[in-house]
């Protein structure tokens, strides 16, 4: 494979993970999300099922540990933490918001890995950080009553994915099970909110088939297909290349919420986006020159 078309590859993983914000901020008219988070990630789940059992029979001799599978389910739980509270800021909040806000993670990852497990970060983290909040009071229209709860649940949100990407690298390096610790951490969402979802939500049959694309794109192609493509694709490119094309995701959200919603920035607003944009890059590129290898981190 050529490294154009890994590249090409990889844009089309980010196109399809921004696009999604669409489909999850479309998907509030007919159901609520803990309803449509938890159908998204059952059926996430079952798709996943039989690649997770093909990676347990192929390590049959060296099984799942408990306490291995205990983390698999403190993942899903935080996962949960954070999809629902982005996908319950949809109903109050642009998709466009949503995209540049939930890119934060990027930024907050190394300064929780300092904090949690003494992982000194690059120095670039610290402007940033600076630039990433200048960004913030930007989007807001350079104040913060042009921010709503949306957009404070989105901040939140970004912070459980921090945390979620930095158990992810410990657990599945750890463990050696991505497939499983995959298909754990999508049953323990999908059950966490499918089951308050039915209690507190008025689901029924007729709002389930009005969203029936949403929750397909959502479940299969924004998270299966565009997960293997990502695999795929930074096989073939370079690291930083792919942290470029990847960070894109962001953008893909503000065209797409543009394209189909007709949601419109200030330029205030555009330059909070490029600010955040920015700080995302840096922190995803500027580290990987001069890095050494990785080393798997000692058993949990």
């Amino acid at each position: 494979m050529s490294r154009l078309t890994a590249n090409l590859i990889l844009l089309l993983t980010a196109f399809i993970w921004g696009s999604a914000f669409v489909a999850q901020s479309t998907a509030m008219s007919s159901v609520g999300p803990l309803s449509f988070t938890g159908m998204r990630f059952l059926i996430a789940a079952a798709c996943l099922a039989p690649f997770a059992l093909r990676e347990a029979r192929r390590y049959r001799h060296a099984p799942v540990s408990r306490a291995h599978v205990q983390m698999f389910i403190v993942v899903g739980l935080v996962f949960f933490f954070a999809i629902s509270l982005q996908q319950s800021a949809l109903v109050l909040t642009s998709v466009t918001n949503a995209g540049f806000l939930t890119g934060l993670y990027v930024v907050m990852v190394p300064m929780l890995g300092a904090i949690a497990f003494h992982d000194m970060p690059h120095p670039i983290v610290w402007p940033a950080s600076v630039a990433s909040l200048v960004g913030i009071f930007l989007l807001g229209g350079g104040g913060l009553s042009g921010l709503n709860w949306g957009d404070g649940l989105v901040i939140v949100c970004a912070v459980f994915w921090a945390v979620h990407v930095l158990l992810v690298g410990r657990v599945g390096m750890a463990s050696g099970r991505p497939l499983a610790l995959s298909f754990v951490q999508f049953a323990v969402v999908g059950v966490c909110a499918f089951v308050p979802g039915v209690l507190l939500e008025d689901l029924t049959w007729t709002g389930v088939k009005d969203v029936s694309f949403e929750l397909l794109y959502t479940a299969v192609l924004s998270g299966g297909l565009a997960f293997t493509l990502q695999v795929i694709g930074q096989r073939w490119t370079k690291a930083a290349d792919a942290a470029i094309i990847l960070s894109s995701e962001a953008l893909f959200a503000a065209i797409c919420g543009a394209l189909f919603l007709g949601e419109r920035l200030t330029p205030m607003g555009l330059a909070g986006c490029a600010l955040i944009f920015a700080s995302i890059v840096a922190v995803q590129v500027l580290p990987l020159f001069g890095r050494r290898r990785l080393v798997p981190p000692p058993g949990l």
